[in-house]
């Protein structure tokens, strides 16, 4: 089964092209963003957003969790 639906692509697709033209801006700040892996976060947010099919984001563990977890 795939991981991620048409319009994740297409999102993710247009942010790629942006990046490359140099017209894509991050959210708050505005500044350019010229990191590939920066651009398809981007769409994936976008995608998510939208209500594509996009798995969510991993929760970030705090330094406790990983100290139980070793």
């Amino acid at each position: 089964m795939a991981k991620y639906g048409r319009k994740a692509a297409e999102k993710v697709k247009r942010a790629m092209r942006e990046r490359k033209r140099g017209t894509l801006k991050s959210g708050r700040s505005g500044k350019k963003v010229t990191s590939r892996k920066q651009a398809i976060a981007i769409g994936l947010s976008e995608a998510r957003r939208a209500g594509g099919k996009v798995p969510g984001k991993k929760a970030k563990k705090n330094s406790a969790e990983e100290a139980l977890e070793n």
